[in-house]
């Protein structure tokens, strides 16, 4: 027992730092790329980890919560609150939609963070950064920015990292899936 609980803290650990490692570099060589609007941050295709591994649920939402630390200091203090909880729902979602494809594919999982980051950070964007009254369509326009960069980054690096895992039986060696 004490095994298992031992892997998946270690499991947990490795993600978020994985996670932060990726978002660090990505701001540090390309500044502003991981907090625009259309973000592409790379570290986004590690969500695909949900699929193999519940210990890449707290991972990913820890390695949000430490690579926002870094919004802190640009002016972005919130998106380290709702931008982690849309990484917690987002994997949640992705771990309980992993056994649903298309084609060996699984589609529906793979767009959840656009879904989730798009909703969650969409609204903090207009909520919060936006002069005047919360408006419905400049909502909508905020949303679809975020949730076409999480797109972007799913269904090209994250489908890549998919593949890579599944064809070499990575899930399998590394998370012990069956």
């Amino acid at each position: 027992m004490k095994n298992k609980q031992v892997l998946f803290i270690t499991q947990t650990a490795v993600i978020a730092a994985m996670y932060a490692a990726l978002t660090y570099l990505q701001n540090f060589l390309l500044p502003g790329t991981t907090s625009a609007a259309v973000q592409f941050r790379v570290s986004e295709c590690l969500n695909v980890l949900a699929l193999f591994s519940p210990a890449a649920i707290p991972g990913l939402t820890i390695g949000c919560v430490i690579s926002n630390l870094y919004n802190i200091g640009t002016g972005l203090p919130l998106d380290m609150i709702f931008g982690s909880l849309a990484t917690l729902g987002a994997t949640l979602a992705i771990y309980f939609l992993r056994n649903v494809k298309i084609k060996s594919y699984p589609l529906a999982a793979m767009l959840m963070p656009a879904l989730f980051n798009g909703v969650i950070v969409g609204w903090e964007i207009e909520f919060f950064f936006i002069e005047g009254d919360f408006a419905f369509a400049s909502f909508l326009i905020q949303g679809a920015l975020v949730a076409l960069g999480e797109v972007l980054v799913m269904l090209t690096l994250g489908t890549a990292l998919y593949y890579i895992f599944v064809r070499r039986t990575l899930d399998k060696r590394l998370f012990n899936t069956k």
